[in-house]
């Protein structure tokens, strides 16, 4: 085992192009067939394990079994890849010579790129996806000035794959199949990123589920989706925890940000961070607005979803109180483009009713947040409001994706997204 972790080293170091690189490498292809790898791969066995000297391997305590034209599990396996922050398209070509396989994908967080690729027996398919990869680090701010030089990340996320130094694929369903893995940086695609609370964040854990986490699985490989939103987060503590800070220093022209706060910013026994709805909450607001235009970025007010509340005639009560009402104004006030989530999740959560409801939420009792099919279907709505509102973004959704009626959704049962391993919370 130790001499072949020494050949997988001097492999990795000749495909970087050199035994000491200057810079960490941002280009890689992986060959997980068996025999010689092809010209330019690096050859990964079944049972590679990721640890940082080598810089890429099986993760997270997984592992494979080996086939003529790759590797494949009857469990959900994670491959991980040591890469600088920045956005990394990445190629898999699936497939086996002898059987069928079906491959569902998804990478840091449970961010699902693609739902389900199926191949018949000898065949192959090569699908492309973009993965955004993220640090803490902030550039330090010059001599005496206010501010910091990272992100002030809380306890949940501690060593979470979404805030660490590497690139991680998760592969499951019924028989994932990989043959090879392309992974190159790019830095000429637009990035939408998304600021947020625990309804938008990369949960990491099942059964909840966030639309962040499931807007990646309808966009073409040629945009990126950064999701900076976290548990807990209000406008202003957005702002104190210097997570604004991050996404200023990497939004470009072009690029869009996404806003969507009140489930946290309501709240009148959160003293430091409550604000009024038509007062202080429409001028932290309009400082998003403001700075993303500042940098030539494209602003994006997204009303929060409602919570689930019937009354007794099966309508959702509002617990929002002011609050989609003070964005929708702002949004007018500023002339930014509004995607109406309130009224969209009210429509989609009274179509399935009282008890029906109950499955599009975390674990069916909690009311707020989602499971995997809830953020799906939220996912969608955010989708058709890209569309409604004829951003340039439109362009680059799925070829798949039909349009949306929140009072029509996809029935709960046809849902087939198979879940993460690991702990659930």
């Amino acid at each position: 085992m130790a001499n072949r972790s020494l050949i997988h080293l001097a492999a990795f170091l000749a495909a970087a192009g050199a035994a000491v690189a200057a810079e960490p490498a941002t280009s890689f292809a992986f060959d997980f067939a068996a025999g010689a790898a092809k010209p330019g791969y690096i050859s990964v066995w079944h049972d590679t394990a990721y640890n940082r000297e080598l810089g890429y391997g099986f993760d997270l305590g997984t592992t494979t079994v080996a086939f003529l034209g790759g590797v494949t599990s009857d469990k959900p396996f994670f491959f991980s890849v040591a890469v600088p922050e920045g956005n990394y398209s990445v190629t898999v070509k699936f497939g086996d010579p002898a059987l069928a396989c079906v491959s569902t994908v998804k990478a840091e967080s449970r961010r699902l790129m693609l739902e389900k690729v199926e191949t018949a027996a000898g065949k192959f398919e090569t699908r492309t996806f973009v993965v955004n990869i993220r640090n803490f680090k902030l550039p330090p701010p010059p001599q005496n000035a206010p501010g910091g030089d990272q992100v002030r990340l809380n306890d949940r996320e501690q060593g979470v794959l979404h805030w660490d130094d590497k690139l991680t694929l998760e592969f499951s369903n019924t028989r994932p199949c990989v043959d090879s893995i392309e992974i190159h940086k790019v830095d000429n695609i637009p990035t939408v990123f998304l600021a947020g609370d625990s309804t938008v964040t990369d949960q990491t854990r099942e059964p909840t589920t966030s639309w962040g986490q499931m807007l990646t699985r309808f966009f073409k490989p040629s945009v990126a989706i950064a999701n900076h939103a976290e548990s807990g987060e209000t406008l202003k503590s957005f702002l104190t925890g210097l997570r604004l800070d991050k996404i200023l220093s990497q939004i470009r022209k072009g690029d869009y940000l996404f806003i969507q706060f009140g489930h946290n910013d309501m709240k009148e026994n959160w003293p430091q961070t409550y604000v009024e709805p038509f007062t202080t909450h429409k001028q932290y607001l309009k400082t998003f607005i403001a700075e993303a235009r500042r940098r030539g970025a494209i602003p994006v007010l997204v009303t929060p979803m409602q919570r689930r509340n019937f009354d007794p005639q099966g309508k959702i009560k509002n617990t929002l109180g002011d609050f989609p009402a003070s964005v929708r104004q702002t949004a007018k006030e500023e002339n930014v483009p509004l995607i109406d989530l309130t009224a969209m999740s009210t429509a989609f959560y009274q179509a399935l009713g009282p008890e029906k409801s109950a499955l599009a939420f975390s674990g069916g009792r909690d009311n707020t947040h989602h499971s995997a099919y809830g953020a799906y279907e939220l996912a969608k709505c955010v989708v058709e409001g890209i569309k409604t509102n004829r951003l340039d973004l439109a362009k680059y959704i799925v070829d798949d994706f039909k349009p949306f009626d929140p009072s029509r959704p996809d029935p709960p049962e046809t849902f087939q997204v198979p879940p993460s391993p690991g702990k659930p919370r």
